[in-house]
């Protein structure tokens, strides 16, 4: 089945841009419930997405009853005021047959009250020191999409290693050291001329 991260009305593109990499990294659905506080247009999304927006699957509802309608499985909302971590998730049970959805609210207002007190049961902190009210949008999801990734391991998430279309998986293993000293001495040099 498939892990999905929904956004209730995120207001900063910055987090977004970031939650689109871990999806696409993670090899999960971005679901956008509006209002958005950013446009939604292809040159923004890939501005936001750098180059991960052609392996993106994403898409925008107009509100939380269109988005409902339109997506089955089993929810779990992420919140400051959620009285259960997610260490306690059985991902792996619930992910038999069922999609997975992660539900996080806006940086500021977090998910409407009526839906959290509607899934009180669903409802989950991540936990932190007492020093902070919650931890970043995008920290959040990143760590929601590893934990369920790890616990469902479908095979989606192959790559345990650097890609050979990036450096390579023995990139360090090869790697010249006496050569790369001698490149940054150069480029350290560069500003003295």
């Amino acid at each position: 089945m498939k892990i999905n991260v929904v956004l209730y009305h995120p207001e900063i593109p910055q987090n977004t841009g970031n939650i689109m990499r871990s999806c696409v990294g993670f090899h999960a659905k971005l679901h956008l419930i509006r209002p958005l506080g950013f446009k939604l247009d292809e040159a923004r999304m890939r501005r936001a997405a750098l180059d991960y927006f052609d392996y993106l699957e994403y898409e925008a509802y107009d509100n939380w009853d269109d988005f409902k309608s339109k997506n089955k499985g089993k929810f779990y909302y992420l919140t400051r005021y959620g009285h259960k971590s997610p260490s306690t998730i059985n991902f792996k049970e619930d992910s038999k047959d069922n999609d997975i959805y992660l539900v996080f609210g806006a940086e500021s207002t977090g998910i409407a009250y009526d839906i959290l007190k509607d899934n009180l049961e669903d409802c989950y902190r991540i936990p932190t020191t007492d020093k902070i009210r919650s931890l970043n949008l995008s920290n959040c999801a990143a760590i929601m999409l590893f934990l369920a990734s790890e616990a469902i391991n479908d095979d989606t998430i192959v790559v345990t290693h650097e890609p050979d279309t990036m450096k390579g998986e023995n990139f360090i293993d090869d790697l010249d050291l006496k050569e790369l000293d001698i490149i940054h001495r150069e480029y350290d040099h560069k500003g003295d001329n």
